[in-house]
Parts: structure tokens; sequence; C-alpha cells
């Protein structure tokens, strides 16, 4: 069984930045591919990043490319998203997800993602 703690949300003024992290345990994640999702309220959940297994390579939703970095650290079992320049639109929860094993490209369909956080809030003041 897999866990993923999300951690690193909180309240942010426009313009500002988080750093959201994802801790992994139970399971080696160094072969799956890792990903964000958000829900904001009233909307279903969307991709925002994901990262290959071996972090090579990483995929954005047009809405934060630029603004938003993902990454991994495969030995601490941990993934981040750096989120810069926010915006209002970018207030959410925001999950974690593992997909697995996988040596491809991402998927950005959630419903192909096997594990998931429990979420962390990211609000965004304007």
């Amino acid at each position: 069984q897999v866990q993923l703690v999300e951690s690193g949300g909180g309240l942010v003024q426009a313009g500002g930045s988080l750093r959201l992290s994802c801790a992994a345990s139970g399971r080696t994640l160094s072969t799956y591919a890792m990903g964000w999702f958000r829900q904001a309220p009233g909307k279903e959940r969307e991709f925002v990043a994901a990262i290959n297994w071996i972090g090579s390579s990483s995929y954005y939703t047009d809405s934060v490319k630029g603004r938003f970095t993902i990454s991994r650290d495969n030995a601490k079992i941990t993934v981040y998203l750096q989120m810069n320049s926010l915006k209002p639109e970018d207030t959410a929860v925001y999950y974690c997800a593992a997909d697995g094993p996988k040596f491809g490209v991402p998927s950005r369909r959630y419903d192909d993602y096997d594990y998931w956080g429990r979420g962390t809030q990211v609000t965004v003041s304007s």
C-alpha cells in the first residue's frame, strides 16, 4: 500500500509563491510517474503537472506553464510543486498522485493514477 501526504499549502497574496511537497511511503515510487492535480469548488479535478519516473521530463497544463515547476527526489521519495506568480484562479485543493510502474509519458487523466493523497488547500487572495 502506498501513502501520499501533501504539505505546503496555505494562504498567499496574488503574485506570491508556495512550494508543495508530496511525501510517499509504503513502497518505492522510483518507477512511478507522479502528478499534481487540483480541484476548485464546484469544478472537476484537473491536471496541473506531471513528471516522468526518472525526473527527466515534465508536463504542464497551459495555464501554469512558466509559473509552476514540478520536480522529484527519488532518494527521498518526494515530489515538489514550486508555484510562483500565483493568481486567484489557482485557488483549489491540490492533490498528489502516483501512476505506475510507468516508464513512458505521464498521463494527464486523473483516472489513470493509482494512488492519491488527501490534498492540501491553496488559497490565493487578490
